[in-house]
């Protein structure tokens, strides 16, 4: 490749927004939306007949009505079809085929886009250009090609004409968050703080130049430390990347959640796991930058057993004030195991509603946190887990912050790939992840002058 190719980089970060749209286009995708709604409704009542109860017949139908309403449905599609311990693995299954059903856009919209962005047809740019791509997502689709240059590359490529369409869904459900707090629920996890969340995350996700800037920043940060060595990211190629349209180098392996597959080629799934931990923390409480989208069809394996990571649309961002009461979090639950001092830090991320003495919180934390050190991932009961977590949140009135609900979803995503591949795997108390705790929190309070003792300041 040319160094023109590997080096050229955009000068400034790019500000993603969604302009706002007129009232009558929401109020005519607020139409669209009830009579997709009222179709999903007519396709039950035929079933009604079938064998079946009627929830197992609701939730056959939900995942068509999601790609019937388009891509912001379907990246919440995503996050059920990868997480089966929050919604249930029915509900999951269902939404893992719709992932592969999105239809490709129009070829003449696909070249009008390049001509737009790029300057040229596509046929012009590559040595060759396959016009069919090979996966079609919600935001957008990816096609093979080789460089003039003869290098192998996959163009990801926006889907024309979408930005209008999620501009509109999305103050949509920014009302419907409004409404969802007057309850409780929806009050403890934040859910406007989530939609606006998301809405930023999709505003990013239609900038391919931030992604591909993100790429470059964050395995930049992976590869800073021993523990990356099992992280990939594909090689941009900037001369050939927009808006609209990211060329990046062509990766080939299996997905993270091929279990059988991974297992043939003698791959060890607890350092696989490892290294998505890794991932999270590091990118997450060191440097405030972790990958925000981790459903599998974004994590491969390479053939040297390495996780390749793809789809950097969505980047999860945590200030420094939260990294270091996270980091402080984990090093009193994970670490020093002071239940009394996770109590404190949870109180100081104003997250707790309803505050109770300094011995009976540490009493319930302990109870909670405990179990999770002694039993294996495969032994643990997520089902049970969400209920004390509830039962905790409930009596301690916790509203979650928006940086925990978003590193929380992506542990939601890593926790299938545990029970996959590492089922006997005690987490808690392996010394490798314990020793990069312990060590970690040495280096950041020698960095910043910072640490548990502070809390009683």
């Amino acid at each position: 490749m040319s160094s023109t190719q590997k080096n050229q980089r955009t000068p400034h970060r790019a500000v993603a927004r969604l302009d706002r749209v007129p009232l009558p286009v929401e109020a005519a995708r607020v139409g669209a939306t009830g009579w997709q709604i009222t179709r999903t409704g007519a396709r039950v009542a035929a079933a009604l007949g079938t064998r079946g109860s009627l929830q197992q017949k609701i939730v056959k139908q939900i995942p068509q009505t999601f790609a019937d309403l388009g891509p912001t449905y379907v990246k919440f599609g995503q996050i059920i079809a990868s997480s089966p311990g929050a919604f249930g693995e029915p509900l999951s299954r269902e939404f893992r085929g719709l992932l592969d059903r999105v239809p490709p856009a129009d070829t003449d919209a696909v070249h009008k886009l390049f001509r737009e962005d790029l300057g040229d047809e596509p046929q012009n740019l590559f040595k060759s250009f396959d016009e069919k791509p090979f996966a079609s997502a919600s935001i957008a689709q990816v096609h093979y090609a080789t460089l003039h240059s003869g290098e192998e590359v996959v163009v990801k490529i926006q889907r024309p004409g979408i930005r209008r369409r999620v501009a509109a869904d999305l103050q949509i459900l920014k009302r419907g968050a409004r409404l969802v707090e007057f309850a409780k629920l929806g009050q403890r996890l934040s859910a406007q703080d989530v939609v606006a969340d998301f809405a930023d995350n999709l505003a990013e996700e239609l900038d391919f130049r931030l992604e591909a800037q993100s790429m470059d920043a964050w395995v930049s940060h992976m590869h800073a430390s021993p523990l990356g060595r099992n992280i990939r990211v594909p090689q941009v190629y900037w001369d050939l990347t927009s808006e609209r349209v990211l060329t990046m180098e062509r990766v080939t392996g299996v997905r993270i959640d091929d279990v059988a597959a991974i297992r043939k080629k003698g791959f060890d799934g607890t350092e696989l796991v490892k290294a998505l931990l890794f991932s999270l923390f590091e990118g997450g409480l060191r440097h405030g930058l972790f990958h925000g989208d981790l459903h599998a069809g974004n994590l491969y394996v390479d053939d040297d057993g390495k996780i390749v990571f793809f789809d950097f649309g969505i980047m999860g961002r945590i200030d420094p004030r939260t990294r270091w009461l996270l980091r402080e979090l984990v090093y009193a639950l994970l670490v020093k195991k002071d239940h009394a001092a996770a109590g404190k830090i949870v109180v100081l991320m104003g997250a707790v509603g309803t505050v109770r003495p300094e011995a009976e919180a540490a009493r319930d934390l302990e109870k909670f946190a405990t179990p999770l050190t002694l039993k294996s991932l495969g032994d643990l009961s997520y089902a049970e887990i969400g209920k004390q977590l509830s039962a905790l949140a409930d009596a301690y009135d916790v509203k979650l912050p928006r940086e925990l609900v978003l590193i929380g979803k992506q542990f939601l995503y890593v926790e299938r790939y545990m029970k996959l591949l590492a089922p006997n795997w005690q987490m808690m108390s392996d010394p490798s992840l314990t020793g990069y705790f312990a060590n970690f929190m040495v280096e950041v309070s020698r960095e910043h002058g910072t640490g548990t003792e502070q809390l009683d300041s």
